[in-house]
């Protein structure tokens, strides 16, 4: 019998007994808890006789070809597994779309904590400088993973990381481009004619441009953190990694601390970092540096611009979406409102 393909729901008896056939030690029955947020890959809370486990799925229906592929998450996950980087454990991917209606794996279930908030009013004040200082070691030993060591040699491409990024990302802009917006066009202009050089995956190439794994996605509330101590017990969401730049990641996280306190992505433009007990950009930088051994970093507007200028073309895709009534999240519209100001604040880095 095959599912119907825009089928959302569970089937938890099928799914019990699949997973009871190919995953070690796992019995049911379970219950089954999705998430809230806008995940583009579903991801569930199950609770079963043998614990707790985490299911993420494609959607049902019809995707496209390179989209919601669970399945790369999956690979760079037992990829990671004895390396230092902190990642849920994978325990089976299932390719058979008959079982939940979509391809799934399943990972461990890491307690912990998630912070929404980069100021971690949650935490005291004196202790917070120690949890940014967790995250900065968590890029780090990210970034020094050896691709080829672990078998993802293969998985993206090798050098020009930024000239194909920058081309990317300028074509699905104009592709849901709403609008004529003077920042974006400027951003559009400058970051071609002003990419630093990048180094091959040579030996002897420059360590800071050397491709790595690259997140794609790191931001504070990716992480989950250990209940009672500042050191991170997962990265999430691996969706959008690959090989590629590390300072595109390092410049990322450091883009979403320069965004407003309210917002879709909660950031901490105009609040006072010192007062705060919370590293300042400067600091996180040669933290960084400093654990990868590197002299500095070069144009640092640069990769700071890219990333205002590549998540302002991601909120300008959901835009289009929702002014067309197809987005996947209820807070799309609040998205796309983030397109010209994201623009602007690149914009200001290049004038």
């Amino acid at each position: 019998m095959t599912r119907d393909p825009h089928d959302t729901t569970l089937d938890l008896d099928r799914l019990a007994q699949y997973l009871e056939q190919h995953v070690a030690g796992f019995r049911g029955p379970l219950r089954a808890t999705k998430f809230a947020g806008g995940q583009s890959n579903p991801t569930y809370l199950l609770d079963a006789q043998s614990g707790r486990y985490v299911l993420r799925r494609q959607p049902p229906g019809q995707l496209l070809k390179s989209a919601h592929a669970v399945d790369r998450e999956f690979r760079v996950l037992s990829a990671l597994a004895d390396t230092p980087v902190p990642v849920a454990r994978a325990w089976h991917l299932c390719e058979d779309r008959d079982v939940i209606g979509s391809m799934f794996y399943l990972m461990s279930y890491e307690e912990g904590r998630i912070f929404w908030n980069p100021a971690l009013p949650e935490i005291d004040r004196d202790a917070r400088r120690g949890y940014y200082s967790s995250i900065v070691k968590t890029l780090a030993a990210l970034h020094d993973v050896d691709p080829e060591a672990v078998g993802l040699g293969d998985y993206g491409r090798a050098g020009n990381y930024f000239e194909r990024q920058i081309g990317v990302w300028t074509k699905q802009y104009r592709a849901a481009e709403t609008q004529r917006i003077d920042a974006m066009e400027a951003l559009i202009d400058w970051l071609p004619a002003h990419r630093p050089a990048e180094a091959s995956g040579a030996p002897d190439a420059s360590r800071a441009q050397r491709p790595s794994l690259v997140h794609g996605d790191f931001r504070i509330d990716n992480l989950i953190f250990a209940p009672d101590k500042p050191q991170v017990l997962a990265i999430l969401d691996w969706e959008l990694s690959t090989l590629g730049n590390p300072l595109a990641d390092l410049a990322y996280f450091c883009m979403c601390l320069r965004l407003p306190s309210q917002g879709h992505i909660t950031g901490l433009r105009g609040q006072d970092r010192a007062a705060l007990g919370v590293p300042d950009e400067a600091d996180i930088v040669a933290q960084y540096c400093a654990l990868r051994g590197l002299p500095g970093i070069d144009n640092w507007p640069f990769y700071l611009a890219f990333s205002f200028f590549r998540l302002a073309s991601i909120a300008q895709g959901v835009k289009a979406r929702a002014l067309q009534g197809n987005a996947s999240s209820a807070d799309a519209h609040q998205v796309g409102a983030m397109v010209e100001p994201l623009a602007q604040l690149g914009a200001e880095l290049i004038a």
